[in-house]
């Protein structure tokens, strides 16, 4: 991708077709300015531009088998719509409108989305609770084999590993669950384009056994933000099949700028993927030492996310941090050190706040994190509000699935005072985010307990950006559901 464009600037093509700015010649000077004249310049079309009309020249090819081979895929495709478009178009390769998929409850809201359009009928497996810390984890192996055998006509199953909170699934034994049955196993791995390039990572997708494998290179990696590349191995699922599903969802326009970053970042890993790793793990783990050395914080790490019961593995350069000491949230926490330390952290919930490290972090990085929550402990009374937030058990947090995801959400609704939607049909997903699970999926029954725990949260700083009333005051439900 990015020898092609080199050589249309190279030659000096002249467009005459889209984008209409034409190599920023047409582009407001003052937007130059911000985003600079190389954005444009680089901005072509795929077709008639970085190929020619045929693609004859077999550019975008060539750069998806160079992504297959570097990480031992059969096959790769880029998106340029993001990972929310990726596992989408491999849910569509698996199951149609009506058919059965296993998918595990602590799914991204991007699947969710695919559930209501496609009309999949989802059989929901658990994750694992953790009580004392009020986590999920990935649903395990067993939990998929008891999910099977109550559901045998499932086409397949899909499991969201690593998690927001960088905890990993046991995927060589779901796999062999899925595959003792000759079903297909679809791992949404967004937190995990960098699992392949360094051994001291967990086991990424492929290695593991999984059929399609969904990564959002722009989470971890260097690419563009909405960059992903899902990835196929084996037969279970047919190349010429996920190519038609991501044909059908994704653009006709697809931005070269991020196939490039792509087809960049694969060079980059394959040259220097385990060097550039090698350091990021030893300042992570340097890092959280450091961090917990400060007074009211704890840094989560394999003891506490791994074992029976628990994760089956880490990825270490998540540091996330329980805050709860504090006697505050982390909505409060990250909302400070970006005002006072123009600090962006990752995750921040009830309890925790988070810091995702990469290839890309150095010491002044780490150090300004360092600083800024080594500042936020000694002035942590500024952030304490008296707001709790009212965790439900499991066994009132998971909600009973009642209609289907699609007809629910297309259905006749209403929107209720969210006392009054008590044991109403959700016609809508409430997201707390990030990290973007849904605590309600459309379709399933509501219950004081999730309801409150949605009204304290918001109160207490939590953002639910996908509900129609996002202060959720009010609920979309299903009209006499």
């Amino acid at each position: 991708m990015l020898d092609a464009l080199a050589d249309y600037h190279e030659k000096g093509q002249t467009p005459f077709t889209p984008p209409g700015h034409k190599q920023g010649r047409g582009t407001d000077p003052r937007v130059v300015d911000v985003l600079g004249d190389a954005v444009f310049r680089a901005d072509v079309l795929a077709v008639s531009g970085l190929d020619d009309r045929t693609s004859s020249g077999g550019v975008l090819e060539e750069a998806q088998a160079l992504m297959a081979e570097a990480v031992g895929a059969d096959h790769a495709f880029f998106s340029t719509c993001g990972s929310s478009l990726s596992v989408k178009s491999a849910m569509l390769s698996v199951a149609g409108p009506h058919e059965k998929l296993l998918v595990g409850r602590d799914a991204h809201k991007s699947v969710v989305s695919g559930l209501i359009l496609s009309g999949i009928e989802p059989a929901w497996v658990d994750p694992q609770w953790d009580a004392e810390r009020h986590l999920a984890h990935s649903p395990t192996a067993e939990a998929f084999e008891a999910a099977f055998a109550e559901h045998p006509d499932a086409r397949g199953a899909l499991v969201t590993t690593p998690t927001p909170y960088g905890t990993c699934s046991d995927l060589a034994a779901i796999a062999e669950v899925c595959h003792r049955r000759g079903r297909p196993l679809i791992v949404d791995e967004a937190w995990g384009a960098h699992l392949p390039f360094h051994p001291d990572l967990p086991t990424w997708a492929m290695d593991a056994g999984a059929d399609v494998c969904v990564t959002s290179v722009h989470k971890m990696g260097s690419a563009l933000e909405q960059s992903s590349v899902f990835h196929l191995q084996g037969d279970l699922v047919r190349p010429e099949v996920l190519k038609s599903r991501e044909d059908l969802l994704g653009t006709t326009s697809p931005n070269v700028l991020m196939y490039a970053a792509l087809d960049g970042w694969r060079r980059q890993m394959v040259q220097h993927g385990e060097a550039l790793f090698d350091h990021a793990l030893g300042l992570a783990r340097k890092t959280r030492e450091r961090i917990s050395g400060i007074d009211g914080i704890r840094v989560h790490g394999r003891d506490d996310f791994c074992g029976p019961g628990r994760a089956a593995d880490m990825d270490p350069l998540q540091i996330i941090m329980d805050i709860s000491a504090w006697e505050t949230t982390g909505y409060r926490a990250a909302d400070w050190l970006r005002a006072h330390h123009r600090i962006n952290l990752h995750i921040a919930d009830h309890r925790r706040i988070s810091a995702q490290f990469t290839h890309a972090d150095d010491t002044d990085t780490a150090e300004a994190l360092v600083a800024g929550l080594t500042e936020l402990s000694e002035r942590r009374a500024e952030v304490r509000s008296g707001r709790t937030v009212e965790i439900p058990p499991p066994s009132t947090l998971r909600l009973e699935q009642v209609m289907l995801p699609r007809d629910a959400f297309f259905g006749r609704t209403e929107q209720v005072s969210w006392e009054e939607a008590d044991g109403r049909i959700a016609a809508e997903m409430l997201t707390p985010y990030p990290p973007g699970i849904p605590a309600v999926v459309p379709g399933e029954r509501l219950n004081g307990d999730v309801l409150r725990y949605l009204r304290t949260g918001v109160e207490a700083g939590m953002v639910v950006p996908d509900a129609v009333d996002t202060a959720v005051t009010s609920v979309r439900v299903v009209r006499d559901g």
